[in-house]
Order: C-alpha cells, then sequence, then structure tokens
C-alpha cells in the first residue's frame, strides 16, 4: 500500500489560505483539535491533475516559527515535523496577500529556509492591480527560488495550475531532490533582498484615499466617535427597519394560528399547535428580521475592512484593563455567539490574557438575546422619538449593549488584578485592504445566519418549548384554578421563584429563565407558551406575546428582566465549550457563579431604582 501524501498551506493570518483550502478541497473536510491542544485541524482531500488524492491541511496564519501562541506552536511542530502523531507534510504551499508583500515575506524566508519542497500561492493579485501593483511572477520566483502561482481562490482563477505545482513538487519530496528543488540557501538569502522586481508599487489614487480615510477613521479621538457613532445608527436600525417585517410575520403567525383553531376542534392536539408551536416557537421567528439587520451590519463592516480598523481603535481600552486588541476580535464574535468567540480566543499567546477574554466573552450581547431586547422593549418602551432621528426603543437597545461592554470591562479589570493578575501583551495587527463587499458574499452570508437562526427554532427551541408545554398542559387545572398552578411547571416555578421574587420576577419571569439555559430566545417562547395556556381572558390569549407583557407586567418588572439578561448565565452549549477550551470544570463553574449573582444584582437594582422613582 503506497504511503499518503501530505501538503500544508502556510502563511500569515488574512492570506486568504482559508479560501484556497476551500477552493482546493470542495465538501472533502474534516475538522477537529489537535491531540492533546485546543487548536483546530482542518484537513481535506484534494486530487492532483494526474488523479492522485492528496491530504492538505490548513494550518493556523503564523507571522513567525518563533511561536508567540498556541496557534503557531501548531504550525511550527507541524511544518517542521515535530508535532507527535502529525506526519512532516510533503509540500508546503506558502500562501502571500499579493498587495502585502513585504510583510508576509518576512514569515516566508523563515519557510524556505526549512529547504522543503514549496510551491508559493501568490493569493488575491486581483485586489493587488486594482491597488496599483504591478505583478511580475516569474521575477518573483526566480528571486525566491520556487514556483509561484498566482491565484484568486475565490474566483477560483489558478486553482488547476497550483495543483499541477504542488503535483510537480511532491514529486520532488525526498531528500535527493530537495538540491534540485531550491537554491541553496546564501542565494536565495541574496534573491530575497531583491524580491523587489516581483512586485512594483504605483501610486494610485486609491491609495492616497485610502491613507486619508484611515486617517480620520483610526484618530485616536475621532476615531472612537465614529464606531460608536456607528453602533448607534445599527441599533436604531434593528428596531426602525425590521419593525413592518416582524409586524408581518406577527400578522402570519396570528392568521396561522386562526386558522387551525378554526379549522379543528377543540382537543390536545389544537392546544399542542396553538399554544406549543405557534405561540411558542412563532413568537421567535417574527424576530428574524432584527436577526437579518443586524448580521448585515456586522457583514458589510467585516468585508469592507472596517471590522479589523475597529479592533486597532480597541487596543487602547483593551490595554487600560489589562488585555491588549487581541482580545476584541474573540469578543467581537461573542456579538454574534459567544462559542465561537471563545474558540477565538485560542490565537491569544498569554495564558492569562486567554483566560480573562474566555471568561468575559459571554457578557457581550450574543444575538440569541436580541428577540428577548426586542419583545420586552418593544411591549414596555414607547415608539417615540427623544431626537432628530433617534428613537426611543433604538436608545434603549443601545444601552443593553453598552451595558455588556461595560460589564465587561469592569469584570476584565477586577480579574486581571486578581485570578489572572499579569501585564498586557503586545498587539500586532496587519490592516487589511478597504474594498466594496460582494452582494453573493453577503448574501450567502445572511443566508447562513438566517438558516442557523430557523434551525434553532426548530430544533433546540421547539424542543424546549414543546417540552415546557407538557409541564404546563399537565395535570389539568380543577374549575375556577390557575392552570399554571396545577401543572408541574408550576411546582417548578415555586421552587425557583422565592430567589428571584425580591428583584421584581413574577412566577411566568422565573419559569422562563429554566428553559432560557437551553437557548437565550427560548425566554420568548417560554413566556409566549405559559400565557397562552394559563391566559384566563381569552380576548388577551389571542394577542401576542408582546401584548400579553405590555398588560401584565410593570414597568420596573420589565426592566429588570432586561437587566438579567444583561449579565445572565449563559446557555449550556457555551459553558461545554468554556469547559473543554480552558480543561476543566473550575472555571466554568466560576463563569457560571458570577454570572449568576451579577444578573441578580443588576435585575434587583433596576427593580429596586425604578420602584423607588414611582415608575
Amino acid at each position: 500500500m503506497s504511503r499518503k501524501h501530505t501538503a500544508a498551506l502556510v502563511g500569515n493570518p488574512n492570506s486568504g489560505k482559508s479560501a484556497l483550502f476551500n477552493a482546493l478541497t470542495g465538501a472533502r473536510q474534516k475538522i477537529a483539535n489537535y491531540a492533546g491542544v485546543t487548536v483546530e485541524r482542518k484537513a481535506g482531500r484534494m486530487t492532483l491533475p494526474s488523479g492522485e488524492p492528496v491530504e492538505l491541511l490548513d494550518l493556523p496564519g503564523s507571522y513567525s516559527f518563533d511561536a508567540a501562541s498556541p496557534d503557531e506552536a501548531v504550525t511550527r511542530d507541524v511544518v517542521k515535523g515535530t508535532f507527535e502523531g502529525e506526519a512532516v507534510p510533503d509540500v508546503l504551499v506558502l500562501v502571500l496577500d499579493a498587495a502585502n508583500l513585504e510583510q508576509h515575506l518576512v514569515f516566508a524566508q523563515e519557510v524556505l529556509e526549512l529547504g522543503r519542497p514549496t510551491v508559493v500561492a501568490l493569493n488575491m493579485v486581483d485586489l493587488a492591480e486594482r491597488d496599483g501593483l504591478t505583478l511580475d511572477p516569474e521575477a518573483l520566483s526566480e528571486a525566491l527560488g520556487v514556483p509561484v502561482i498566482p491565484t484568486v481562490a475565490v474566483r477560483r482563477r489558478g486553482i488547476n495550475e497550483l495543483a499541477a505545482a504542488i503535483a510537480e513538487a511532491e514529486t520532488h519530496a525526498d531528500e535527493e531532490a530537495h538540491k534540485r528543488w531550491h537554491l541553496t540557501l546564501p542565494e536565495r538569502r541574496l534573491s530575497a533582498k531583491h524580491m523587489a522586481k516581483g512586485a512594483t508599487l504605483s501610486k494610485s489614487t486609491r491609495h492616497t484615499i485610502e491613507n486619508g480615510v484611515d486617517r480620520i477613521l483610526l484618530n485616536p479621538w475621532l476615531g472612537p466617535v465614529i464606531l460608536f457613532g456607528l453602533l448607534f445608527v445599527i441599533f436604531q436600525a434593528v428596531f426602525a427597519w425590521a419593525t413592518p417585517f416582524a409586524d408581518a410575520l406577527e400578522g402570519g403567525v396570528g392568521v396561522l394560528t386562526d386558522g387551525v383553531t378554526g379549522a379543528l376542534a377543540p382537543s390536545l392536539f389544537r392546544d399542542f399547535l396553538t399554544e406549543g408551536v405557534l405561540a411558542g416557537v412563532g413568537s421567535v421567528v417574527v424576530f428574524l428580521p432584527q436577526i437579518i439587520i443586524l448580521f448585515a451590519f456586522i457583514l458589510l463592516m467585516e468585508a469592507s475592512g472596517y471590522m479589523a480598523r475597529a479592533a486597532f481603535l480597541m487596543d487602547r481600552l483593551m490595554a487600560s484593563v489589562g488585555l491588549s486588541g487581541k482580545s476584541f476580535i474573540p469578543l467581537l464574535s461573542s456579538f454574534a455567539c459567544a462559542i465561537p468567540g471563545i474558540m477565538a480566543t485560542r490565537s491569544i499567546a498569554d495564558p492569562k490574557d486567554r483566560l480573562t477574554t474566555i471568561l468575559i466573552a459571554p457578557l457581550m450581547t450574543c444575538s440569541a438575546r436580541l428577540p428577548v431586547y426586542a419583545v420586552i422593549i418593544a411591549a414596555v418602551i414607547p415608539q417615540t422619538t427623544v431626537g432628530p432621528g433617534i428613537g426611543l426603543q433604538g436608545l434603549v437597545l443601545f444601552a443593553l449593549y453598552i451595558a455588556g461592554i461595560v460589564g465587561a470591562i469592569i469584570v476584565a479589570l477586577v480579574l486581571r488584578r486578581t485570578v489572572t493578575k499579569g501585564a498586557a501583551s503586545g498587539f500586532i495587527m496587519e490592516l487589511p485592504r478597504y474594498q466594496l463587499p460582494r452582494i453573493k458574499d453577503l448574501a450567502i452570508g445572511l443566508w447562513q445566519r438566517a438558516w442557523v437562526f430557523l434551525r434553532r427554532a426548530g430544533t433546540i427551541i421547539f424542543v424546549a418549548t414543546i417540552a415546557l408545554w407538557v409541564l404546563l398542559s399537565f395535570p389539568k387545572a380543577e374549575p375556577g384554578e390557575s392552570q399554571l398552578d396545577a401543572s408541574f411547571a408550576g411546582s417548578v416555578a415555586d421552587a425557583i421563584h422565592p430567589v428571584l421574587e425580591p428583584i421584581g420576577f413574577n412566577r411566568e419571569m422565573s419559569l422562563a429563565l429554566v428553559p432560557a439555559m437551553a437557548a437565550r430566545e427560548v425566554a420568548v417562547s417560554a413566556l409566549a407558551t405559559t400565557y397562552a395556556v394559563d391566559a384566563e381572558d381569552e380576548d388577551l390569549a389571542a394577542e401576542g406575546v408582546t401584548s400579553q407583557i405590555a398588560a401584565l407586567w410593570s414597568l420596573p418588572t420589565a426592566l429588570a428582566f432586561l437587566a438579567w439578561f444583561v449579565f445572565a448565565p449563559q446557555c449550556l452549549s457555551t459553558i461545554a465549550v468554556a469547559r473543554r477550551e480552558t480543561n476543566g470544570w473550575k472555571w466554568p463553574i466560576v463563569m457560571v457563579a458570577y454570572l449568576f449573582a451579577l444578573a441578580w444584582l443588576a435585575a434587583g437594582a433596576t427593580y429596586w431604582i425604578a420602584v423607588g422613582l414611582g415608575l
């Protein structure tokens, strides 16, 4: 049986390695962790022009073999053949950003000095040419002493040529072939000094404009104002733009409910459909427009190149609490979901920095909280304006997000002065070029996020809601008795409520927190199902959960519920990921404990102050 051949993609972060990996392997990929570490191992099968299969590894992005993070250490050890259980790659595919050669060739020299069969993928040549770079791959190949293949991975340009070059390099994978494949080390160093022959930079109007834009957006005083102004606009848009679509979806759910009620005779099955499926799951689905609008802005910021500049701006703030700009990207990812945010901390070299970032990531307001915020704000906050183009509802939503950020800053400051004490690590970041986002890429990104949300609604939220409906529906209440009081769920609420009653929670709110541990959005469906099952007023029962909350909750109670979800302990999936990333239960338990304490205190303070002010 012939030996399995391997190739590995290496290069700086943001060089387009992942796009090349996807283009070369398609769907034939497997993702897992390397044995003994929490660094992701991404492998796939590519087919050479001869038909021979090759295993392709997408190694973590690195700036140097002098590893400054677990990611870089894995790349170094795999490339050098010292990682236990991982075969040394037969061929290295060195991925370079065509528009940023000066920086990327620093690490390229380290790779080339290994004397291994290597092919250079000169990636994103279209963007380089757009920015005024005149490229000469043949001259660069002569300077580096290895084949250089120009590619545009996202458009599959140069992929066949790159596969052919990998096949050629694979035939030179024995020791004797190294002498023929590479220049000698002194010659290669001399050639590298003259690599400018491979690319000539021409000043263009675009460079002048981009530099001028950066002088504004990265200004230490004006830049943060622009950033927070943009965030403010985003949260205004989440309410102002989404309302017509959300109302239409809610109306559609109402029509379906009326249709089921009219078509079926009173029965347990009809109650299951109307009170469980439509009232519960439907109450979450109606917030899909808010989710799409929020992610549309996030994707635009990422695709345009502004998101990296936001991280640069935040470095100074992060340093003030003992962290660095490296922590900003994982925390930013946590606004979508804390799970990828926690996993993204693998790029942080300092273990105390990384642990602190993991512990505060749940304080970033994930998208799962948006339905909770939206339904409560819509129920108790008037749809009025407080200034030109400034809606009160959007202002409250913005304040909730800021409260989470401020909470994370305070917790980080405390942690870095106590259990994770240490100095902030340095921060180096490569700023991508500005570019117009591709409509197709944005559409795919929005569809993926919408599908994730709908899939959660059809799986986790559906199961949790139906389980709660069963607990609420049995045993049946006697005449004159509340169904909630008679049900199994009522007993659960009675056990939890004494802890939460002092901070203004009613029994329905206390009960909703239990299934919300599966997914935050379930709090909305749990409230909707509870009120649908327990409502004594038939007209109110026919209304949506927003109308029910508006009729039954006081303003202090509603504000307390919002404050709770700013700090509430994370869902079970996030806790499980935190356990894996910290290699034990100690820190996840600490995380859950401090989040519960913060949530209780924040909700209590909000309720007591609101009552004291007579709200």
